[in-house]
C-alpha cells in the first residue's frame, strides 16, 4: 500500500494538507486549506487500490470521476459540497467542504453508555430524513448510513450526511483490470442483507440503516447486540422501554428483514412519524401486549352469518389539480354494541338453551380468540310479532351467504385536451380494472402518451376501438392522428396484481399549417436549392426488456420503417455497465440512447454500438431508426452490482 501523503505537501498545486483526519479499508482523509479559496479549510480524500494494485486503471479513474461528477450536482445544506476531483503521482483524490463537528460516532462515546431521548432520536430523523429524500430524487443512494458517517454540525447543530458509500462501490467494483465484480460496500450491522450479499441497494436500503443508527442511539448498544441472527430479528425493546409505541412501530417497519415490507419512500416514512406511527398492521411488531377481551355474557349473545363483509375498495384519480374519487361501498355490518330483540331470546333458549349456550359459547370465543382473523358479527335482529300472532321462530338451519366478491370496474372519463397542452393523471388500477381516457383530436394533430408506474400498459384507440399502429398494450406511444374524431387512451394492468398505481402524461401537438391555398407562390430563383422536407411525425412502438433467470443480456429482432420507432426499455441500476449492439440490420438501421431523466446520452446518438458506466439508476430507453424498411436485431447487456 502507498504511504500516506506527507503534512504539508501541496496538492494540484492548490491544496495544502494540515493534517490526516482518518483511514480506513477504501483510502484516507486528509483536512487541508484550499489556497484557491483564501485558505479555506477542505477534507481531501484519498482513494486507494485494493487486492494489492499499485495503481488504478484508466477505466477505473474515468468511472470514477464520472460519479463524482454525478456526487458535484448535488446541492443540498446538510451534505458537503463536493468540489473537484483529480489524479497526481497515481492516486485518486476527492476534494468536498469541512464540517466542522463531532460524528454521532463520537457523540455516542462521549455519553459513556448514556442513550439518546427519544425526543433527540425523533428530531434527528425528522432532519435527516429530507436529505435522503433529495438524494433519492436523483437516483443516488448513499449505502453507508451509520453514526460514524453523520456529523452534528457545529454551527447550527443539524446533522450533515458524509462519506458516500457509492464512491467506495466503484473503487471495490473496478480495479486494475477494470473487471466487473460483487461488492459489499456497508458497514455490517447497518447495511440490510440485500446489500451486504448480492451489493443491491435501495431507497429502503438506506432507510433500514438509518433505523438501525437510531436504535444505536436510542439504546447504546451496537447492533450486533440487539439483533438476533438466528431468528433474523431486533430485540431492542428491552434496552429503550421508555420509547413510544408510535415510534417503535415506524422503526420495526424500516427495519423489515423483505426490503418489500419495510417503507419504499422516505415520504412513506415521514407520513408515518407524523400520524404517531401509524402504519400497517402487518409491520407492527408484537412488542405490546394484547388488549384484555371481556368475554360476553349468555344475554349478549347474537346469531352470526356465514360469510365475509368486503372492505371498501377505493380508486382516485387526479386530472391536473383536481382529484376524482370513486369508491364501491359495500354493507357495513351493524355495531356490536347495539341490544338483542326479546323476542328473539325467548325463542332461542325456548327451543334449545343448552344447545345454544354451548353453541353460542363456543362461536363468541372462535370470534373473540386473539390469535385468530376475527370477523365482524353480522346482526340480524327479529321483528316483533303483530298482536295475535305466533313469535317467529328462527329457521334452525340457514343458507349460508355467498362472500362478496370485488368486481372489476370499467371507469371512463372525458378529458379536454387542447393542442399546446399537457396533462398529467394519476390514479390507481384495481385486479382487472379498466380506465379509459376519451380526448377528441383533430386530423393531423400529434398525440403524445406517456405512462409512469411499473405494471400498467396503455392502448390508444381510435375508429370501432381499434388500436393504432403500435399503440397496443405499450409504455409509451407519440403519433399522428389520422382522422379528426374520439380517441380513446385505455389504460390496464400488465399483471394481476391486486392494485397498481400510475401517472399518465398526455400532450397533443397541433397539426402543420398549410397556406397554400391561401397564398401565391414567391418566385424562385434558380440557384436557390429546393426546400427542406417538413420532418416526419414519428410513431413510437415500446417493449420493455426483461432478462431470464441467471441472464444479464437479452437479444430482440423486429422490423422498422421510416418514421417508425422501436423503443427497448431497459431497467438498470446505477454503477452497472450497459452494452448495447446491433447484431444484424439488413438497412441504415442506428440507435439511440435516453437516459432516466429523459435527456438523450450524447455518445449514444445514432450509434452501433454503445458501452457505458451507468450513473444514474432507472429506466433507459433505446430507440432504433431507419431511412429504409429494414429488419434489425440488437443485443442489450447489463452486468454488474
Amino acid at each position: 500500500m502507498q504511504s500516506a501523503v506527507v503534512v504539508g505537501t501541496l496538492l494540484q498545486n492548490r491544496y495544502r494538507v494540515l493534517q490526516i483526519l482518518g483511514q480506513g479499508g477504501f483510502g484516507r482523509t486528509y483536512l487541508a486549506a484550499d489556497q484557491g479559496r483564501f485558505n479555506e479549510q477542505c477534507v481531501v480524500k484519498e482513494f486507494i487500490p485494493l487486492a494489492g494494485s499499485s495503481r488504478f486503471s484508466t477505466k477505473a479513474t474515468q468511472l470514477f470521476q464520472r460519479e463524482a461528477e454525478t456526487l458535484y450536482q448535488i446541492e443540498h445544506p446538510q451534505i458537503p459540497k463536493f468540489r473537484a476531483t483529480f489524479e497526481q503521482n497515481q492516486r485518486l483524490f476527492l476534494v468536498q467542504d469541512y464540517i466542522q463537528g463531532p460524528t454521532y460516532g463520537q457523540l455516542i462515546q462521549q455519553r459513556q453508555g448514556s442513550p439518546f431521548s427519544e425526543t433527540e432520536v425523533y428530531t434527528f430523523l425528522v432532519q435527516l430524513l429530507p436529505v435522503l429524500a433529495h438524494i433519492h430524487s436523483k437516483g443516488i443512494i448513499h449505502r453507508d448510513i451509520s453514526p460514524d458517517n453523520i456529523i452534528l454540525r457545529q454551527t447550527d447543530q443539524k446533522p450533515v450526511l458524509i462519506d458516500f458509500g457509492v464512491v467506495k462501490e466503484v473503487v471495490t467494483r473496478l480495479q486494475s483490470d477494470g473487471a466487473t465484480q460483487a461488492t459489499t460496500v456497508g458497514k455490517a450491522g447497518y447495511a440490510p442483507s440485500e446489500q451486504l450479499q448480492s451489493g443491491r441497494a435501495y431507497p429502503s436500503s438506506d432507510l433500514y440503516a438509518l433505523a438501525v443508527t437510531a436504535l444505536v442511539l436510542l439504546t447504546g448498544k451496537e447492533p450486533q447486540e440487539l439483533f438476533d441472527d438466528t431468528t433474523l430479528t431486533w430485540r431492542w425493546r428491552p434496552f429503550a422501554p421508555e420509547v413510544s409505541s408510535g415510534l417503535a412501530a415506524v422503526l420495526n417497519r424500516a427495519l423489515s428483514y423483505r426490503p418489500s415490507e419495510r417503507f419504499q419512500t422516505v415520504k412513506e416514512m415521514v407520513q408515518a412519524l407524523r400520524n404517531g406511527g401509524s402504519v400497517s398492521p402487518a409491520a407492527v411488531t408484537a412488542q405490546t401486549a394484547p388488549r384484555p377481551t371481556r368475554q360476553p355474557s349468555m344475554s349478549e349473545m347474537r346469531t352470526v352469518a356465514v360469510g365475509r363483509p368486503a372492505p371498501p375498495t377505493a380508486q382516485s384519480t387526479r386530472v391536473g389539480t383536481t382529484q376524482v374519487s370513486r369508491s364501491q361501498t359495500r354493507a357495513v355490518p351493524p355495531s356490536r354494541d347495539s341490544h338483542d330483540n326479546p323476542w328473539m331470546l325467548g325463542a332461542m333458549v325456548a327451543g334449545a338453551a343448552v344447545l345454544a349456550g354451548f353453541g353460542g359459547w363456543a362461536t363468541v370465543n372462535y370470534l373473540m380468540e386473539p390469535s385468530q382473523p376475527r370477523q365482524e358479527a353480522v346482526i340480524q335482529p327479529l321483528p316483533a310479532p303483530e298482536e295475535g300472532e305466533d313469535e317467529p321462530q328462527p329457521d334452525p338451519t340457514p343458507p349460508p351467504l355467498e362472500p362478496e366478491q370485488n368486481e372489476p370496474t370499467d371507469y371512463v372519463s372525458n378529458l379536454e385536451l387542447l393542442p399546446g397542452e399537457e396533462r398529467t393523471v394519476e390514479g390507481t388500477l384495481g385486479r382487472g380494472d379498466t380506465v379509459s381516457y376519451q380526448i377528441a383530436g383533430e386530423q393531423g394533430e400529434t398525440l403524445r402518451a406517456t405512462l409512469a408506474g411499473e405494471g400498467v400498459l396503455l392502448s390508444v384507440l381510435g375508429e370501432g376501438d381499434r388500436p393504432l399502429q403500435g399503440a397496443r398494450r405499450v409504455e409509451d406511444w407519440q403519433g399522428t392522428l389520422p382522422t379528426s374524431g374520439s380517441y380513446t387512451v385505455r389504460l390496464q394492468a400488465a399483471r394481476g396484481e391486486d392494485q397498481r398505481n400510475y401517472a399518465l402524461n398526455l400532450g397533443l401537438t397541433a397539426a402543420p399549417e398549410d397556406d397554400t391555398e391561401n397564398s401565391s407562390p414567391d418566385p424562385v430563383d434558380p440557384g436557390t436549392p429546393p426546400p427542406a422536407e417538413p420532418p416526419v411525425q414519428e410513431q413510437v412502438s415500446s417493449q420493455r426488456v426483461s432478462f431470464s433467470a441467471g441472464e444479464n443480456s437479452a437479444q430482440v429482432a423486429n422490423s422498422v420503417t421510416p418514421g417508425n420507432v422501436r423503443r427497448y426499455i431497459v431497467n438498470a441500476r446505477q454503477g452497472q455497465i450497459a452494452t448495447i449492439r446491433l447484431t444484424q440490420a439488413s438497412g441504415p438501421v442506428t440507435f439511440d440512447v435516453i437516459g432516466p431523466d429523459g435527456e438523450p446520452i450524447p455518445e449514444a446518438e445514432k450509434v452501433l454500438y454503445w458501452n457505458s458506466y451507468l450513473p444514474l439508476g432507472g429506466d433507459y430507453a433505446v430507440d432504433v431508426r431507419s431511412s429504409a424498411p429494414a429488419d434489425f436485431a440488437i443485443n442489450i447487456q447489463v452486468t454488474g452490482q
